[in-house]
């Protein structure tokens, strides 16, 4: 009997795409609609323009003019529209439990729909524009989810670490790398991407290191992340290769919308969602209100 169990660990440890298919049946509930964010005006900024306005900025002074866009709700249309990703919790006795969250298609980028530019974010700026939105931030277990059920899985370009790695330019660099490798496998704006960035999460380590910001991901075509959960950085870096998926703030488990904020932290439900148990302290990692 051990053998078995062992056995079906390391299987589902191997085999994470196993427990994130499409295919599982549970109520999403209606399609949720992203209204807390502004309407883009029409007169907004692309994202050509941004890189252009920011260029030669320090990183804090770049941080306050995208914070001050994204505000406007200068993103793109096609970030507005939710998918939905599944994900399943098998604990060894009981009843299995799946639920669905809803997730942008792409990460948060500042600009229109033909002209845009993925913007980094530090950890204050990241939980800033969250709570603006209405939203909250990943755990590792729902970016292997949304990698495993993406429609497209780009593969990471890692570009040469240097000094310019946190500059606009070298962020424009790699927004345009991207692009053509989505226009070369024929991947549409708006369908589920990933594969193409780190994520900035939410985990435990952030309680036991504040100060710090959370990343992880960036996977290989087989599912492994070239990056591991690391709290190396402070909370107010950022560079090119960082990116913001906002997650809708409810997750429904069997048609019944819950707050995901409170689901991380209930014993029972919170491995639904996260690898680590239960995720202490969650409003205050994202500075909700109680």
């Amino acid at each position: 009997m051990k053998t078995c169990l062992v056995f079906i660990f390391f299987f589902l440890v191997g085999y994470p795409q196993i427990l994130f298919s499409y295919g599982m049946e549970n109520d999403a509930g209606e399609h949720p609609i992203a209204d807390h964010i502004p309407e883009r005006q029409t007169d907004a900024i692309t994202g050509s323009e941004f890189a252009k306005l920011t260029s030669g900025m320090s990183g804090k002074e770049r941080q306050k003019e995208a914070i001050s866009e994204l505000k406007k709700g200068n993103i793109p249309d096609f970030l507005r529209n939710l998918k939905p990703v599944t994900l399943l919790f098998s604990p060894l006795y009981g009843q299995s439990i799946s639920g669905v969250i809803w997730v942008m298609p792409d990460y948060l980028a500042i600009g229109s729909d033909d002209d845009f530019m993925r913007i980094p974010l530090t950890y204050p700026s990241s939980v800033e524009i969250a709570g603006e939105y209405g939203f909250v931030l990943p755990t590792r277990k729902m970016v292997d989810a949304i990698y495993w059920q993406s429609t497209c899985r780009m593969k990471p370009e890692p570009l040469p670490p240097c000094p310019e790695m946190r500059s606009s330019e070298y962020y424009m660099k790699h927004q345009k790398m991207i692009r053509k490798q989505r226009e070369k496998n024929e991947c549409q704006l708006g369908d589920l991407v990933s594969g193409h960035k780190k994520d900035i999460v939410l985990t435990n380590r952030l309680n036991k290191k504040p100060g710090r910001i959370a990343i992880y991901g960036w996977q290989k075509q087989n599912g492994e992340p070239i990056q591991p959960l690391s709290t190396v950085h402070g909370s107010e870096y950022a560079d090119y290769s960082h990116g913001l998926r906002l997650i809708y703030p409810f997750v429904w488990i069997d048609g019944n919308p819950r707050q995901i904020a409170d689901v991380l932290q209930d014993a029972s439900l919170a491995p639904l969602l996260t690898y680590e148990g239960l995720i202490a302290n969650v409003k205050r990692l994202l500075r909700l209100k109680k």
